[in-house]
């Protein structure tokens, strides 16, 4: 018996009945021989975390643009937060924490740079729309390893593709909108309880708000601090999904009225606030401009995208724009269309 076959066998052992075994995974869309130590899902998020996509994480934005404070969170930051809290998560619940893990680390390699305000604009430009899940999508399947994709299972795809929510419920009711796994489902709710507070943490370390401008009903459900409402937002989830013996995912009424309250606090005080709005006009303005320049000089994108992808122009020109990290495109940009000093011999 293998290394991975006796992983294999813990698993049937110890996870819950409804969590995802590595051993009945769907499958991958190209046929792979199974590793000698690794299971899928363990190789899986080992192939996130060595991509080029995930690499440039640390450098796209997470709400505040180009920061240059060092405790500023950046998507890569994010992406960690949440692994951490979908891990916490699934062990108590007993589900496939590799899975978890896997679809956590990999939930955003599609993201803009300039974060929702490079979304919105691609979204608003290319013909085909965007959305950055769909993207991480794209990027896992055809942009990485030259063309040839990460070649993920099905089950880190689909968690992956079905991880966003925007304004939408943190746990949908029609089952057609949650992630086939409960491993899924569990890094969609544990993305919303990492971004509501560290965007709140972080917005108050910018001063965008200040701790007495937080809505009572907030405090007093949640509790004070970003550790202590992280905690009973994780807790809630974990007690009340055990008390249904997981026939599915769910969140007191308290609980979850609160967080919908704080998202919208910060929608209204920090993500549409005229401070970031006014910072997300000049995000958009230097995307569009790329672009658009871009269109007319597909021949200048790196070559970085693989040459099967390039029959679309517009597909080329949004995948380029949509891998930059923000200093690449204010480079860019820079390089493109500001005046460039002489230099003196």
């Amino acid at each position: 018996m293998t290394i991975r076959e006796q992983t294999e066998e813990i698993e049937r052992k110890i996870l819950h009945p409804s969590a995802c075994l590595s051993s009945r995974s769907k499958g991958r869309m190209r046929p792979e021989k199974e590793g000698v130590i690794r299971t899928c899902f363990q190789r899986d998020r080992d192939r996130i975390i060595h991509s080029k996509a995930f690499r440039r994480l640390k450098h796209k934005t997470q709400v505040f643009l180009a920061p240059r404070g060092d405790h500023y969170r950046t998507r890569l930051t994010h992406v960690l937060e949440v692994s951490q809290i979908a891990r916490t998560i699934a062990r108590a619940l007993r589900l496939n924490e590799d899975l978890t893990e896997a679809i956590a680390l990999g939930h955003d390699l599609g993201h803009t740079p300039f974060g929702h305000a490079g979304e919105a604009l691609l979204r608003e430009i290319h013909p085909g729309g965007f959305d950055h899940y769909k993207q991480s999508l794209r990027v896992i399947d055809f942009l990485e390893q030259n063309g040839k994709g990460l070649n993920l299972t099905h089950e880190v795809r689909d968690g992956i593709v079905k991880h966003s929510k925007g304004k939408g419920l943190i746990i949908p009711e029609k089952k057609s909108e949650r992630a086939d796994t409960l491993e899924g489902q569990v890094v969609r709710v544990s993305d919303i309880i990492g971004y509501v507070n560290h965007d709140l943490d972080d917005a108050l370390r910018a001063e965008v708000i200040k701790s007495s401008d937080i809505p009572k009903r907030i405090i007093n459900v949640l509790r004070d601090t970003h550790s202590q409402r992280i905690d009973t937002m994780v807790k809630d989830l974990i007690y009340r999904s055990k008390e249904t013996d997981l026939e599915e995912l769910c969140m007191s009424d308290d609980v979850s009225s609160a967080i919908y309250l704080l998202r919208d606090f910060l929608y209204e005080r920090v993500y549409e606030s005229d401070k970031i709005v006014k910072e997300f006009k000049k995000a958009k303005k230097i995307l569009r401009d790329l672009y658009n320049y871009y269109l007319d000089h597909v021949e200048e994108i790196f070559v970085d995208i693989p040459q099967q992808v390039k029959i679309n122009k517009h597909h080329v020109v949004c995948d380029f724009i949509a891998g930059m990290t923000d200093r690449f495109a204010l480079m860019t940009y820079e390089g493109l269309f500001m005046p460039q000093q002489w230099t003196v011999l």
